[in-house]
């Protein structure tokens, strides 16, 4: 009986992933420095950055390990969306502040990962 419970009770915990946005870069890469000038700063306190919070790689060193990668890194930034070590999707190159943020979002909602999008309220006048 105890056997059971503990069987039951086991089985029924879920195991929260381990996500994390992989931030592929390297030196004088002015579309990272866009990144950084532009996002770095607000990325960590926003709900995306919460639900993948930024890890940052550079193209030319070795990967760090636990992290699996569907096809080779070749261009900076790569923005790569993990889940356990495991790539889900990414987005290559940085396409600006506007389209960086939706892009993010689609990528967060394809992979199931839960997150709380910004509320946007609209004001008529």
């Amino acid at each position: 009986m105890v056997m059971a419970v503990w069987l039951m009770t086991s089985l029924s915990m879920t195991h929260a992933a381990e996500v994390r946005l992989v931030m592929v870069e390297e030196a004088g890469c002015v579309w990272c420095q866009r990144w950084n000038e532009e996002i770095a700063h607000i990325y960590p306190k926003t709900d995306e950055g919460r639900a993948a919070p930024l890890l940052r790689m550079d193209i030319h060193k070795p990967r760090p390990e636990g992290l699996s990668f569907a096809r080779p890194l070749q261009y900076t930034p790569t923005f790569v969306l993990m889940r356990d070590g495991q790539e889900v999707n990414r987005v290559e190159g940085y396409p600006g502040a506007d389209f960086f943020w939706g892009l993010l979002a689609r990528m967060l909602n394809q992979a199931g990962i839960t997150w709380e999008p910004p509320v946007v309220e609209v004001i008529e006048g």
